[in-house]
């Protein structure tokens, strides 16, 4: 017959060492702080995304307003001259 194989035989353990249950503690909880801030993030981009659309949307109204008003709204943001095309003055 074959040479008989030696087997180490390990004790079952029932918990892991402080040093493992300590690293994984971390990481988990630096995964949890990770995606909380994702969420945070998000929140805060959506609501910037909002006041952007609600920035725009009074731009608009200007626009409407200065239309109507001077009959233009191509202005100069630094002075307020209209700029009118040059067969118009």
């Amino acid at each position: 017959m074959g040479k008989e194989k030696e087997v180490e035989l390990k004790v079952k353990a029932d918990k892991i060492s402080e040093a493992h249950l300590t690293q994984l503690q971390n990481t988990v909880n630096a995964i949890n702080s990770m995606q909380f801030n994702i969420g945070k993030i998000s929140y805060q981009k959506h609501q910037i995304l909002n006041n952007l659309k609600l920035a725009q949307d009074r731009v608009n109204i200007l626009q409407d307003t200065l239309m109507k008003e001077y009959g233009s709204y191509d202005v100069n943001i630094e002075d307020g001259v209209i700029n009118w095309p040059k067969d118009e003055k």
